[in-house]
């Protein structure tokens, strides 16, 4: 994409209203513009990063063996009246009536809505286990919406649902989840520490958040440095195998929010091996039994002809958040640092003068090469000066700048930067497109 083509409305200010560092650095790059309080439009360049995030969450469910579906925004009041949640959730909840004055609600979640299919259709123990998610969004009236898209009303979430015949299926369905969450945010270049959690108005027994470690971090995070230094990737998952020894590796080393969380635990860590640093919950994880589906019928027969409440689970990851929560993790005084799974574009070509035809035809070449390879490169054609233009590259945080100006151009030589570290190199163009993967 040619940057004189390309809608990014870039801020050189910091606008007044944005608190923290996503929020402000989100709005410079020209991401997202508030539409109403706590509400965002996203923009070109913030919905490719979104949607980057939103395949590596599809991808790693589809392994886990999820199948996914698609729920309304808008559900029936009567559903949520039946599990008892409807009048328990608070001011959170969007209610609205239709022209018919049937009660509506902009869904916050989805647990009643899925069991409500689920009843309709499974009737037999023998079509257990199911795993069904979505990717959807959601809308949760804060009284006080702030931090952009790090706590809005508006947001994207990926919510999976697990049916089971009893807690031990269930405990299955649980720790792939568990698994699968640890590859995602790995797979996104973040750090993620499961930690106990209490499961609040979704109910249960039984929860986990996942923690992401980013120096402006919410929460203070209190862990073993093992499940810091961790190569999760490295791990050989079978999700078909038993997953609990995956699970208790993880779970059996400490970590908390909140020091006094479990002190006998907490207490029982080697100084030289306690991590302290600050973090972001991008998402939790539930198994709450019956709660919704006894109250909404979910039952199946089981293998004696009895019939049985299903055991359920639901996973949530925020996806619009993630993009607040990567930048929070990932950043520097000049700007953005994308890891390359998420970028929105892989590398940015800069032409230091346009004006000059054989510059111009050249870094034409480099992108119609680039294009060509499957290789998203966002050029800066723009008649610009050259503080501008590497100021622009450095604030949406592209993983690559490739650099072509008069006098390499001369020698034959480009300049290759990476963003994440700094460092420049000058290449020959060959050598340069190698190392961005051409």
């Amino acid at each position: 994409m040619r940057l004189t083509r390309y809608f990014l409305p870039t801020l050189k200010e910091t606008p007044a209203e944005a608190q923290i560092v996503s929020h402000q650095l989100m709005l410079r790059a020209g991401m997202i513009r508030q539409a109403s309080a706590g509400i965002y439009s996203w923009l070109p360049l913030g919905f490719r990063v979104l949607k980057r995030i939103e395949q590596i969450v599809r991808e790693e469910q589809d392994l886990a063996g999820c199948q996914e579906v698609l729920m309304p925004t808008i559900q029936s009041a009567d559903l949520w009246k039946k599990s008892g949640r409807y009048g328990d959730y608070g001011k959170e909840m969007l209610r609205i009536t239709d022209r018919h004055d049937r009660e509506m609600l902009y869904g916050p979640t989805n647990e009643e809505l899925i069991t409500d299919i689920f009843a309709n259709e499974v009737r037999s123990y023998k079509e257990l286990p199911k795993l069904l998610y979505h990717i959807q969004w959601k809308f949760r009236d804060e009284v006080r919406p702030r931090f952009g898209v790090m706590r809005g009303r508006e947001f994207l979430m990926k919510d999976a649902y697990s049916f089971d015949i009893d807690y031990a299926a269930a405990r299955r369905a649980y720790n792939k989840m568990f698994v699968s969450y640890l590859r995602t945010y790995a797979r996104m270049g973040l750090k993620a520490i499961p930690m106990a959690a209490d499961t609040g108005p979704i109910g249960g027994d039984l929860s986990h958040e996942f923690i992401i470690l980013a120096e402006t971090g919410e929460s203070q995070v209190y862990c073993h440095k093992d499940l810091i230094e961790r190569d999760v990737l490295a791990l050989e998952v079978d999700f078909d195998s038993d997953l609990e020894p995956i699970v208790q590796s993880w779970t059996g080393v400490y970590a908390a929010t909140d020091e006094k969380h479990d002190p006998v635990r907490y207490e029982a860590i080697p100084a030289d091996r306690r991590a302290e640093a600050r973090g972001i919950e991008v998402g939790h994880i539930f198994h709450f039994g019956t709660k919704y589906s006894e109250p909404l019928g979910a039952k199946v027969s089981g293998p004696n002809g009895e019939m049985t409440y299903v055991q359920m689970g639901s996973y949530g990851i925020g996806v619009s958040r993630l993009v607040g929560a990567i930048i929070e993790a990932s950043h520097d005084d000049a700007g953005i640092i994308w890891p390359d799974s998420v970028a929105p574009f892989h590398v940015g070509l800069v032409n230091l003068k346009v004006t000059d035809p054989a510059a111009a035809k050249f870094c034409d070449e480099i992108y119609a090469k680039l294009r060509a390879a499957g290789i998203e490169v966002l050029y800066d054609d723009r008649d610009e000066r050259a503080g501008a233009k590497f100021a622009t590259m450095d604030l949406i945080g592209l993983p690559w700048q490739l650099v072509v100006g008069p006098r390499g151009l001369a020698s034959g030589t480009v300049e290759l930067k990476r963003r994440a570290t700094g460092e420049k190199q000058e290449l020959s163009l060959d050598s340069a497109l190698s190392k961005l993967g051409l």
